[in-house]
C-alpha cells in the first residue's frame, strides 16, 4: 500500500477515489470536480497534508485534512475518510488513521477534530481505536418554520460579516469545523442586544436564494443564546432576516443547545444525526 498526498495526484484520480470511498454511506455525498475544488478552498482543507492511499496504481482510500488555530490551540479536522467498496475490511482505514496521526503529530497539532454518523459504529469504533472519543452529539434539521413574533421586543440587531464574530468577547470560537466563521465566510452574520446594549444572541447563516430572487431556504450554522437571551427571543432573530413562512435548516447543531430543541418544537425535524469527536494529540493540550 502507497500513500500519496492529494497535491501528489491528480484532480482525476483524488475526485475518483472520493466518490468511490463514500459510495454506499449513510448520506450521498458524491462530489464533481467543482463540488470538491469549493469544498478544499471553502473548508480550509489541505492537498499537501491530506492523503490518498494506492494499491499498486488503484487509489482506493482518502483522508481529507484541515487545519486552524481555535481558542489558541493548533486544531486538526478529518473532512471525511473513503475506502472504496472493494478494500473494506482488508485494512486500507488502518493504515490511512495511522499515516494521518503520523501526519498530526509532525504539524504539532493539539487537537484532532471529526465527526461520524451515528449510526456508523464500525467508523466510531475505528476512530476510538485511535484515541477519540466523543465530545457532543450534533444535529442536521430541517423543515418550515415561521417567525410568530407577538408584540414588539426592544431588541437592536447588529448585521455583521462573519469575520467578526471572533472578535466579540461572548462569541464561541470551538463549534463543529463546518459550523464555523471560516468555513462560512459567504454567509452573513447578525448580534442582538436588548435596551440596554446587553447581547442576547448571535448568528452565523446562509440564505439560498431561488431564480426569482426569493428566498428558497435558510441553513443556520450558528444560533447561539447569551447568558441574557432565551428561546422567546428566537422568532424575533429570524424574524430579522424575514417574517414569512421559510424552509429552515441547521448543520451540526448541538444536541444541548437550546435552540435546537426550541426548532423541533416548532416545525423542524432531524434528518442526520451525527457524532463530535476529538483527540488530544500534543501533551500540551492535555495540561491546558
Amino acid at each position: 500500500m502507497d500513500i500519496k498526498t492529494v497535491s501528489q495526484c491528480t484532480l482525476e484520480e483524488t475526485l475518483k477515489t472520493w466518490n468511490k470511498g463514500f459510495e454506499g454511506y449513510f448520506v450521498q455525498i458524491e462530489m464533481n470536480e467543482e463540488m470538491f475544488l469549493n469544498r478544499l478552498v471553502g473548508e480550509g482543507l489541505s492537498p499537501e497534508l491530506s492523503i490518498v492511499a494506492f494499491d499498486h496504481n488503484n487509489p482506493v482510500g482518502i483522508v481529507l485534512n484541515g487545519f486552524r488555530q481555535i481558542n489558541g490551540k493548533k486544531t486538526s479536522w478529518n473532512g471525511g475518510t473513503g475506502i472504496s467498496p472493494d478494500y473494506r475490511g482488508k485494512g486500507v482505514s488502518r493504515v490511512l488513521m495511522e499515516e494521518t496521526i503520523a501526519i498530526y503529530e509532525r504539524e504539532k497539532v493539539e487537537v484532532a477534530t471529526l465527526e461520524a454518523i451515528k449510526e456508523n459504529k464500525v467508523a466510531i469504533a475505528l476512530y476510538e481505536k485511535y484515541g477519540y472519543t466523543i465530545t457532543n452529539q450534533l444535529l442536521f434539521l430541517s423543515g418550515e418554520y415561521e417567525a410568530k413574533v407577538e408584540g414588539q421586543a426592544a431588541i437592536h440587531v447588529e448585521t455583521i460579516r462573519p469575520e467578526q464574530l471572533p472578535y466579540l468577547s461572548f462569541y464561541q470560537e470551538d463549534v463543529p469545523w463546518q459550523c464555523s466563521w471560516q468555513s462560512n465566510k459567504q454567509g452573513e452574520a447578525k448580534v442582538f442586544y436588548n435596551e440596554n446594549n446587553e447581547a442576547l444572541g448571535y448568528m452565523l447563516y446562509k440564505i439560498v436564494w431561488d431564480q426569482d430572487g426569493a428566498i428558497n431556504h435558510i441553513v443556520l450554522y450558528q444560533l447561539e443564546l447569551l447568558e441574557n437571551g432565551n428561546v422567546e427571543h428566537i422568532p424575533h432573530f429570524i424574524a430579522s432576516i424575514t417574517n414569512h413562512k421559510v424552509n429552515l435548516a441547521t448543520v451540526n447543531f448541538l444536541a444541548s443547545n437550546p435552540a435546537a430543541s426550541y426548532l423541533m418544537e416548532n416545525g423542524l425535524e432531524v434528518k442526520t444525526e451525527q457524532v463530535q469527536m476529538k483527540k488530544y494529540v500534543c501533551e500540551m493540550s492535555r495540561e491546558n
